[in-house]
C-alpha cells in the first residue's frame, strides 16, 4: 500500500459523517484540550518560552478543528 492509497483511505475515513460527529463531540473536546495543552507545554519547555505566542496561536487553531469549542 503506497502513500497515495493511505492518504485516500484517510480522507474517506475523515469524510464519514459518523467520524465528523465524533470529532465534534464534548468528549472529543475534553480529550483534545488535554492533549493540545500537553503538547503546547512541551513545545514551550523545548523552546525555552521563546515562541510562546506562536505556540498558543497554533494550539488555539488546532482546538477549533476538534470538539465543540
Amino acid at each position: 500500500m503506497g502513500i497515495d492509497d493511505i492518504t485516500k483511505k484517510a480522507q474517506e475515513f475523515l469524510g464519514d459523517d459518523k467520524v465528523q460527529d465524533a470529532l465534534k463531540s464534548e468528549q472529543a473536546e475534553g480529550i483534545s484540550d488535554k492533549l493540545l495543552d500537553s503538547v503546547a507545554d512541551a513545545a514551550s519547555k523545548l523552546t525555552g518560552g521563546k515562541f510562546d505566542d506562536q505556540i498558543e496561536d497554533a494550539r488555539d487553531s488546532a482546538d477549533k478543528s476538534v470538539g465543540t469549542d
